[in-house]
């Protein structure tokens, strides 16, 4: 399966690229693998980011259509990462698949260990861009 396109917001994008220059994250898959979402994303001004976008502290419902569970986080960087009942780390691998994608795309993403996570957005509950919030 081909990769949805996704896009970025410029901001968020910066403050990733500096995240995953720090020693902690270097040979982690995970930041491998967000440098090659990175790389391949769309990136955009906060103001023209569309409103069915996932970015960095959206509050995102997805399914997983391996088990069929939806789940509801808020997309935030490690540091912010308070209740994982709640919210989701961008440097975790469903977190990494959610960023940039739009509402109905889905993912198929390779998780650590060689199994495969396929995610769905099925909606965006809250968007920083939407609501205005450009520097967060």
């Amino acid at each position: 399966m081909t990769k949805p396109s996704i896009t970025i917001n410029e901001l968020d994008a910066e403050r990733l690229d500096a995240l995953l220059a720090q020693p902690a994250f270097a040979d982690s898959p995970i930041a491998n693998a967000l440098n090659e979402e990175l790389d391949r994303a769309d990136i955009l001004p906060p103001s023209e980011i569309p409103a069915d976008v996932v970015t960095m502290n959206s509050r995102v419902r997805f399914r997983d259509l391996n088990s069929e569970e939806e789940h509801i986080r808020t997309l935030v960087y490690p540091a912010s990462l308070k209740d994982s009942s709640e919210q989701i780390s961008v440097m975790a691998p469903l977190g990494a698949a959610l960023l940039g994608l739009h509402v109905n795309d889905e993912i198929n993403w390779t998780l650590p260990g060689g199994d495969e996570a396929r995610i769905t957005v099925l909606e965006l509950l809250y968007q920083p861009e939407a609501a205005g919030e450009f520097h967060r």
